[in-house]
């Protein structure tokens, strides 16, 4: 997509029907990882709507920007991300999880247009983007890479295997993301593995970091379109986000991280979209 012009109000707007398409999916299929979903939502519309460079009607254009969704478990975010962006059809979701289906509970990149890599296993995304950062570098292409991880994958290993090296190769085309809620699938990431101050740590490693709010677009737009902010330095961006948001009665709780909606929780999760909207009628 060319030319992208930025409007708040839209990119609100693709990120509240990516919501639909999450909470919807999951109420009509009885599971699905709510929470990851729901926290990113903003970030892949800021993305998807304003920010990265890509032809619906082709999306294996070679000039394409490309984006890996390192925490697959977060990949009901995308596909609602692809289908606001015109890349795949709505229709797809009444399949979701099921046998066979192109929208399993982990991107397939082999079973969707739009997957740039089947992801699941934590840590493996910024590995791979940066694999695809230097080889943008070395056809001379201007494409860039965004990786979107969360912040209990910080604790993988690999993951600061990848920092290094990208931040070793000078790939000041690759943009990671972390989506900071917090929170994963056992508890509190300060609990479980505290990987903090990840703004200080990143920084050593040789990358600019950038703090945004994640569920502001102006903030993620900003911070997004900044990179490169130094020639040479592959970019950080740390958004600050709530786990999941939208849910006005999970927000912030790890109990909905993977989320088995009850009538109750799925008329509540109703109301609370169909709440929202009254701001643009």
């Amino acid at each position: 997509m060319d030319d992208l012009k930025f409007d708040s109000v839209s990119i609100e707007k693709i990120a509240h029907k990516i919501r639909w398409h999450i909470i919807d999916t999951i109420i009509k299929n009885g599971e699905g990882h709510a929470g990851p979903s729901l926290s990113c939502a903003d970030i892949v519309a800021t993305l998807y709507g304003a920010v990265m460079r890509y032809d619906p009607e082709n999306p294996r254009d070679d000039d394409r920007d490309r984006f890996i969704m390192s925490a697959g478990h977060k990949c009901l975010a995308l596909y609602g991300g692809l289908i606001e962006a015109g890349i795949v059809d709505a229709e797809v979701l009444k399949t979701y999880n099921h046998l066979g289906t192109p929208v399993p509970a982990h991107p397939d990149m082999k079973k969707l247009p739009g997957v740039e890599f089947s992801t699941g296993s934590l840590g493996h995304g910024l590995s791979i983007g940066s694999g695809i950062a230097l080889s943008a570098k070395l056809k001379n292409k201007s494409f860039r890479t965004f990786v979107l991880m969360g912040d209990g994958e910080q604790g993988e290993g690999s993951v600061w295997e990848a920092a290094a090296y990208a931040s070793a190769k000078k790939l000041d085309n690759l943009i990671a993301i972390i989506d900071r809620n917090g929170l994963q699938i056992n508890g509190t990431t300060r609990q479980i593995l505290d990987t903090s101050p990840l703004e200080e740590r990143w920084t050593s490693f040789g990358w600019h970091v950038v703090v945004a709010d994640g569920h502001d677009p102006s903030s993620l737009y900003k911070a997004f379109n900044g990179a490169p902010y130094h020639p040479g330095a592959p970019t950080l961006v740390i958004c600050n986000t709530i786990k999941s948001k939208g849910m006005p009665f999970a927000e912030g709780d790890v109990h909905y991280h993977h989320w088995d909606p009850s009538p109750e929780e799925s008329e509540k999760a109703i109301e609370a979209l169909k709440e929202y909207e009254k701001r643009w009628a």
